[in-house]
């Protein structure tokens, strides 16, 4: 049986966010600035993409704030899908974050320079440290409320991670083979923006499932017929339809019954199921019962 979650996971998710963005806005200025300092092209498209980070963090603030509104007459079902949504610009921000460090990486690999400097390696070690604990801070935040778009900004946070690793190991190259390896940071960058292309993939994947509606796992399935089976009254069960909107999920259920019964009795069995569903599951926002008789065959 699941236990019960806090209200507003909305608004749960909006807090790491925007601390999120807070975060990226102060490395922005740091990346870049050690970047200039630095002669670390690397180091430049990392404050670069960080700073495509804060966009889609606001982005992804306002969706979350979207979705935490109630219901009204124009969205009788809330306003749950601008989460998902969200979620799938931020994955397309992850995209373009990585095309963008491409392109400037084999613009900085044709531009002779120099080599970068020996701080630029502390300034990546913290960078490293301060967003892999923002990812594990935020995934957790995720995880509990079940959000694909708060995953989605957690994974910014693991591929800006990685980014900077990229860059760690470019310049370390670069300090320590000396002349001609210049631009081994810029390729390290290059490296590392297939790594966020790929993560972006897997960020837009499930979000695109909840927008059309694709299935919960079999095992919330598998529960929640379990559940509605031990109803009194229940002769069997036939479809079931469940959909994910937001932070909420719906069911649509057919239940069979005993075709003599009263239409007053039927109605009763089918709000205990939807009370039975509604209790045992919290994460259950709504269920539609469809009473129908048992097949002629099933008697």
């Amino acid at each position: 049986m699941s236990t019960p979650r806090e209200e507003n996971p909305a608004i749960q998710g909006m807090k790491p966010v925007l601390a999120g963005g807070i975060v990226n806005a102060f490395l922005v200025l740091i990346k870049i600035s050690a970047g200039i300092l630095g002669n670390s092209y690397a180091l430049v498209a990392d404050g670069i993409e960080s700073a495509t980070d804060i966009l889609s963090s606001l982005i992804l603030w306002l969706g979350l704030r979207v979705a935490s509104k109630a219901p009204d007459t124009d969205h009788p079902y809330g306003h749950g899908k601008a989460e998902p949504i969200s979620g799938a610009i931020v994955a397309l921000a992850l995209f373009g974050a990585a095309v963008l460090i491409v392109a400037e990486s084999i613009h900085n690999i044709l531009t002779p320079h120099q080599i970068p400097k020996t701080f630029t390696l502390f300034v990546l070690v913290a960078v490293i440290i301060i967003k892999e604990v923002m990812y594990r801070y935020e995934k957790n935040i995720a995880k509990k409320i079940k959000s694909s778009a708060v995953h989605a900004d957690a994974l910014h946070h693991r591929t800006d991670a990685i980014s900077s690793g990229a860059a760690f190991v470019g310049i370390s190259i670069a300090i320590i083979m000396g002349p001609g390896y210049e631009s081994a940071d810029a390729c390290a960058a290059i490296v590392a923006s297939f790594v966020i292309a790929y993560n972006a993939y897997k960020t837009l994947s499930p979000a695109v499932a909840e927008m059309m509606d694709a299935a919960p796992s079999a095992a919330m399935i598998t529960e929640i017929k379990k559940v509605a089976a031990t109803v009194d009254g229940v002769a069997g069960l036939d479809k079931c339809f469940v959909r994910k909107m937001g932070f909420d999920y719906y069911v649509d259920l057919h239940v069979e019954v005993d075709g003599h019964l009263s239409v007053y009795r039927g109605h009763e069995i089918a709000h205990d199921v939807k009370n039975a569903l509604l209790n045992a599951i919290p994460d259950i926002k709504d269920v539609l019962v469809h009473i129908e008789p048992v097949p002629e065959a099933a008697k």
